[in-house]
């Protein structure tokens, strides 16, 4: 076979450990290389591997955890040795291929690997599989290594893996691959000064960054690169900047995954003569690309990131600060080609909290796809594989337990014949449930270009209402619009269905079939406000139409876990829940809590899992489970609707205070625990109670000090007592709840005799001493007597003498006797 032609583009770092690379994959079928970004390693690697004698004319498969890096790597290589994208270096991703029968270097992302391994395990005609960028640690990128791995092992010791980072513990890596060997490459960096700006919180995210890249564009050459979290922030910040930028040779450019190639093209090229550009961009920037004429950052320090409940079945997005690894890559992309700047928008000290290294997406993640792929591998127990972080055992149960009632496996973790169906499909396998499951129906396209939608970014448009998306997707004319079409078709036509096209209107009904713990309920109290299935909540914009619909399919959340916001969603009317999932309907006679009535009801109910479709009131018959009804109530009210007595108030405010001091070994019994846990520690102790009317202060205070088991309660007593007793046998109350600490009001008098300074939890905290007048006036604070009355008492002395001279002031009040009353009358 005719080897490629050398190169065009001068030496890179990486090109110094080349032939160290080469001896070691020479010599054995592993390796891993530790390369800076700008060494090169990216494209130089695959041509030097290409034409070595273990090569045999087979393939290398250079993995990317994103398109827009394949892309750009493929055609930088195929530029640099005079060919066109296809030739020698091929492109293989989700929206389209560029390969032929001359193709021996394919630039693939993550997941297409796992497919090709997948669908055939010995990896024919490969003789390499290269990890690049290993160190985000994509879900895929470890599965995929783990696949190669056991492939490698077990079928295939001549296949080369190669594992390439730039920001990476080599030696646990090697470690992972039977001690390989470690190469390690300096990278091309200039130099790069940091300047932290600061954020106000008050201020949106766009704002602040639109500002800073106004001023920052005044007093700067070049082109400019802003991180920012996602695509809604890129938006708004492009619209502030416009109205702020005074040069006028200045584009504002977007880069992100979900854009045409050829405006992700605009924003990594370099800017036409006399012109620059700030090209605001998400993470996806931060790595494997290098953007021309850029020499100044501007960074946000905030990322979007998926955030996965086990315990819903719910991933939602979160915009999270970003580690200080990120943050360094970040910072880096100024000196790619020359000296560069980067602003950062936080205060230097906030680098020191950051995460060193993001956390592996394996161990935060839906592993429902990974299980799948796994049981199609013929793995049910992933520990059986090599991994460099093993996936959790609580989100793999979670993953197993969705399969089943998917049908995707059986009760032994085997993959059945609808699992494999749905493997297929290179989607979640909720989404290619849909497809299967909408194909017997004749909905297999509409189907299709829902799935298509829901796992691909702004296709169509940003419209939370997918019926809306999904005309607008049929209508978008762009090649990614076109690219994502003809995928949506060959997922139908793979499902056996009728290829027709229907009406978005039943794309609710559709998405029910992926998600059926995400179906939600109005709650007509609170405009645009729902309830899921799964009994989290979810809202909507009041102005959108879909705030106003009964019912709604719900595909995407973000924000808070307790009521986050709809991204994504489609009307489904209650006929057809009913219809499409009656066997999940049930009939119940409960008790339940009435927040407008403060009391508990009875009612039967006709319920899908949590949403409650039509009901009937029911008489209320007191007992245990209308104490939890009640015990509920106050959950969802928060315990402020107790009637609390001063000494239990004060009692909780000594438990709390000796857990901040002592420790979790003393239980939580803040306001938000005891909320969260009323139905557990406040139901036993309201039988026969169906109202809050009828809740007492005592029942409170019984329940309460149930929560302490007896060894705790006399420590309560020993080491945070309710009174502090002075030299004269006054009880005084000690104020746990004090910004300053445990505290006491008292006259100074009654101290006299006491040389040491008292003290609380078991002596570690001492008491802070208000010490008073004879009037009872404030005279000073100190959590130092004796140094009190050695010191200031003198001047505190001859001050109070001549205010209340018939009380007594001693020169050495620690060893004078104490006393509630003025000086007896004569003296």
């Amino acid at each position: 076979m005719n080897s490629p032609r050398e190169p065009l583009h001068g030496a890179f770092p990486v090109d110094e450990v080349l032939p160290a690379l080469q001896d070691a994959l020479r010599a054995g079928n592993a390796a891993v290389l530790v390369a800076q970004p700008g060494a090169g390693k990216t494209t130089r690697v695959p041509l030097a591997l290409l034409n070595e004698p273990w090569v045999k004319g087979g393939k290398i498969l250079v993995l990317e955890p994103r398109r827009i890096a394949a892309r750009a790597a493929a055609s930088f290589m195929a530029n640099s040795i005079r060919e066109k994208l296809g030739e020698t270096v091929g492109l293989r991703v989700r929206f389209g291929s560029k390969v032929s029968a001359k193709t021996r270097i394919e630039m693939i992302t993550e997941g297409v690997f796992t497919r090709l391994v997948l669908d055939d395990p010995e990896l024919r005609g490969v003789a390499a599989v290269v990890f690049d960028e290993f160190h985000e640690r994509s879900l895929d990128a470890d599965l995929g290594l783990a696949l190669a791995l056991d492939a490698q092992r077990g079928l295939r010791d001549d296949l080369r893996i190669l594992v390439m980072s730039a920001t990476l513990d080599g030696a646990r890596v090697a470690r992972l691959l039977s001690d390989a060997p470690v190469i390690e490459s300096e990278g091309r960096a200039f130099p790069v000064e940091t300047k932290y700006l600061g954020r106000d919180a008050r201020i949106p995210i766009h704002q602040e960054m639109a500002d800073a890249l106004a001023r920052v564009a005044a007093n700067e050459d070049g082109s400019i690169l802003a991180f920012l979290p996602g695509v809604g922030e890129i938006r708004r910040t492009a619209d502030f900047l416009a109205e702020r930028l005074r040069d006028k040779t200045i584009d504002i450019v977007p880069l992100y995954g979900a854009l045409d190639s050829d405006v992700q093209d605009k924003a990594i090229e370099p800017s036409p003569e006399g012109r620059r550009k700030i090209v605001l961009a998400t993470s996806i920037a931060e790595t494997s690309i290098t953007i021309k004429g850029v020499r100044v950052v501007a960074d946000s320090g905030l990322a979007r990131v998926p955030r996965f409940e086990p315990d819903l079945g719910l991933t939602r997005l979160e915009t999270v600060r970003v580690s200080r690894a990120s943050a360094d890559q970040r910072r880096g992309r100024a000196g790619r080609t020359e000296p560069g700047i980067c602003y950062r928008l936080w205060d230097e000290e906030q680098t020191r909290s950051l995460l060193p290294f993001a956390t592996p997406e394996i161990l935060a993640a839906d592993l429902t796809s990974l299980v799948l792929d796994l049981a199609q591998w013929g793995v049910r127990d992933p520990m059986t594989l090599t991994w460099l972080d093993a996936p959790p055992a609580a989100a793999v149960s979670e993953a197993k337990a969705l399969l089943l009632s998917l049908g995707a496996i059986n009760e032994s973790g085997a993959i059945t014949s609808l699992g494999r169906k749905l493997a297929k499909l290179p989607l979640h396998p909720r989404l290619a449930a849909m497809i299967v499951a909408s194909a017997e129906e004749g909905q297999a396209l509409l189907a299709a270009e829902i799935a298509a939608v829901v796992s691909e970014r702004g296709l169509g448009c940003n419209d939370p209402d997918l019926s809306h998306r999904i005309s607008e997707f049929r209508r978008d004319r762009s090649r990614r619009g076109e690219e994502a079409r003809n995928l949506a078709k060959r997922w139908a036509e793979s499902s056996g269905g009728t290829i027709r096209e229907t009406a978005p209107a039943r794309a609710g009904s559709l998405l029910a079939l992926a998600y059926p713990d995400r179906i939600a309920k109005a709650r007509p109290e609170r405009g645009g406000a729902f309830l899921l299935a799964n009994g989290r909540g979810a809202k909507l914009e009041q102005t959108s139409a879909l705030a106003r619909e009964d019912y709604l399919a719900v595909a995407e959340i973000a924000g808070a876990a307790q009521e986050g916001r709809m991204l994504l969603a489609a009307r489904i009317s209650e006929a057809e829940i009913l219809s499409r999932f009656s066997d999940r309907i049930a009939q119940t006679e409960e008790s339940v809590f009435d927040p407008k009535a403060r009391a508990v009801r009875g009612r039967s109910a006709r319920k899908y899992m949590s949403l409650v479709l039509s009901e009937r009131p029911l008489k209320v018959v007191a007992g245990d489970e209308t104490a939890k009804a009640l015990a509920d109530g106050v959950a969802s009210l928060g315990i402020g609707v107790l009637p609390l007595s001063e000494a239990v108030r004060r009692w909780l405010e000594r438990v709390r205070f000796l857990r901040a001091a002592e420790g979790e070994e003393w239980r939580d019994l803040s306001e938000e625990a005891l909320t969260a846990n009323a139905g557990e520690w406040l139901a036993p102790f309201l039988t026969g109670k169906t109202s809050l009317n009828e809740i007492s202060a005592g029942d409170v205070s019984n329940a309460l000090h149930a929560l302490l088991p007896r060894e705790f309660a006399r420590r309560l007593d020993a080491e945070a007592p309710d009174r502090f007793t002075a030299p004269t046998g006054s009880e005084l109350a000690i104020d746990y709840s004090a910004e300053a600490g445990p505290t006491i009001s008292v006259k100074v008098q009654e101290l006299f005799g006491l040389s040491k300074h008292p003290s609380v939890a078991a002596g570690k905290i001492p008491l802070v001493l208000s010490l008073l007048s004879p009037a009872g006036r404030p005279i000073q604070v100190t959590r130092d007597l004796p140094a009190f009355w050695r010191g200031s008492w003198a001047d505190v002395k001859k001050e109070m003498r001549g205010r209340y001279p018939k009380h007594v002031w001693p020169d050495d009040p620690a060893s004078a006797a104490p006393t509630r009353r003025a000086k007896p009358r004569g003296n």
